[in-house]
């Protein structure tokens, strides 16, 4: 066990949680308490084990119940449902009831926001308990160990007893893409996790519109996983999951032995490389996202100012916004790539350059953050010279407002002081852009052309985005970056940073 040694040395850092591992099963019986000290020397801040038939229900409750970190869910796999009876039932939901004795108290309602369905956390997550999930249920059609309308059967009700409870479910399919998706709709299960998804990007899609979670497990490592890969790079952030799976599904390096949750990192490093983000910001995605949808551990109570992703360090001076674009993730969500970014106040020139710290340490500070930078002018400056005094670069991201919003040209107060500037175009006419981003002046969109104009004369590096939203003429917007002389970059709709 060399090698899992070195990975708890390595990674001892980072906070992972991996969703879906079978701690109980005879599999990790010779070393079981190894595996989970070399789990928690690997950064494993938690792990979910998962039952799958009685004896795996049992095996994972009493983990659950041994091991502060270790939670469980309960429920019936499809190999299993022909031997699901009404008695297993019983004692399924008891399981889960009476771990949630006062589930109307404690329990969030089902139709809450998904960054408010927090509710008393602790020992144990939600209410103390530490069944976080009804699963692993659904549908196989690539074994059939059970007859398939039985299997129907079995994964509709227990649907119904996560429904009733308002518990996520923990999904299984395999080759029954579309029964599955169905029973899932008319359901009206909206939170949950498809495990070690194995499907396609336009299943993925359809997933994720339903409110779904897509957990990507080990073969994400392997050479010719090309379609999972492509999935993994698509999920938007607020919806990606890791798990393990183990003892199954080893990834790369250890491909061919016995998986276990330390070797979750491989996972984790796989998809930070196809994602172009750094392994610390894929542990503190999946972990936010883990501990939101399964209520484990503490969210976050207050906004950054100072985040970082892969190697930059972007400032969030404000949450006011002279634009309410239709596609803004301000709107659904608090988080950017696992950064609560939800000010309680609007940062001081001081509590900014405090949060900072050394400014050479990054490739580059960004003014960006929930809202219109160019909204605290003064501010910019003022920090922006700190930071090229102290050896940093500085970018800003804006909406191209600033002249608007101070009634003034402002750009030649930049010049020497800002490196970069990006501005978010957005659309390829008045019309269009009025449509979406609903600017709180007239005339916005000629004036942010202006703005690039004038940027370009005092500021060494200037570009224009633009999002990949419905209506945007993307080639269109592209030819007017030409025109204009600067840099042109297309932003996925659901990424950001």
């Amino acid at each position: 066990m060399e090698r899992s040694t070195a990975i708890s040395s390595q990674f001892s850092s980072l906070s992972l949680i991996d969703t879906h591992c079978h701690l109980e099963i005879d599999a990790f019986d010779p070393d079981r308490e190894a595996v989970i000290q070399r789990a928690k020397d690997a950064g494993i801040a938690a792990l979910i084990t998962i039952g799958s038939d009685m004896a795996g229900n049992i095996g994972g409750l009493d983990l659950a119940e041994k091991y502060d970190f270790i939670y469980s869910s309960v429920g019936f796999h499809p190999h299993d449902a022909k031997d699901f009876t009404e008695e297993i039932f019983k004692k399924i939901k008891g399981w889960v009831t009476s771990r949630y004795s006062a589930l109307t108290k404690d329990m969030p309602p089902a139709n809450l926001p998904l960054d408010k369905e927090i509710g008393p956390l602790g020992k144990g997550g939600m209410g103390g308990g530490k069944v976080v999930a009804i699963g692993e249920i659904g549908l196989d059609y690539h074994y059939d160990n059970s007859p398939r309308d039985i299997q129907r059967q079995v994964f509709r009700k227990q649907l119904h007893l996560a429904k009733e409870i308002n518990l996520p479910v923990i999904i299984h399919s395999r080759e029954a893409q579309k029964d599955t998706l169905d029973i899932v709709k008319e359901s009206g299960i909206k939170k949950g996790v498809f495990h070690c998804f194995s499907g396609d990007l336009e299943m993925a899609k359809k997933v994720i519109a339903m409110g779904f979670h897509i957990s990507i497990a080990g073969p994400v490592t392997f050479r010719k996983s090309l379609t999972l890969q492509e999935v993994a790079k698509a999920v938007p952030d607020e919806y990606l999951l890791i798990e393990t799976d183990a003892p199954y599904l080893t990834p790369e390096p250890y491909r061919g032995r016995r998986n276990e949750p330390a070797y979750i990192v491989h996972t984790a490093q796989a998809i930070a490389k196809i994602r172009n983000v750094t392994l610390e910001d894929i542990a503190r995605i999946t972990t936010l996202n883990a501990r939101r949808l399964f209520h484990i551990g503490k969210m976050p109570e207050t906004g950054e100012i100072a985040y970082k992703i892969r190697d930059s360090l972007y400032l969030n001076i404000t949450n006011r916004c002279t634009n309410r674009c239709a596609f803004c993730i301000r709107f659904h969500s608090d988080y950017v790539k696992g950064h609560n970014l939800r000010l309680s106040h609007e940062p001081t020139e001081e509590e900014v350059i405090q949060a900072i710290e050394d400014p050479a340490q990054y490739r580059e500070i960004v003014f960006c953050g929930y809202g219109e930078p160019m909204l605290r002018l003064d501010l910019i400056k003022n920090v922006a010279r700190w930071i090229k005094q102290h050896g940093g670069k500085v970018r800003i991201n804006t909406n191209g407002h600033g002249n608007l919003i101070h009634k003034r040209n402002i750009l030649p107060e930049l010049q020497g002081i800002v490196d970069r500037i990006s501005i978010s175009l957005d659309a390829q006419d008045e019309e269009t852009y009025n449509r979406i981003c609903k600017p709180d002046f007239g005339n916005a969109y000629h004036e942010v052309l202006n703005f690039i104009r004038e940027a370009k004369k005092v500021i060494p590096d200037v570009s224009v985005t633009v999002v990949t939203a419905k209506g945007i003429d993307i080639e269109q917007c592209r030819r007017t970056a030409g025109k204009l002389g600067v840099g042109f970059r297309v932003r996925n709709l659901d990424i950001v940073g």
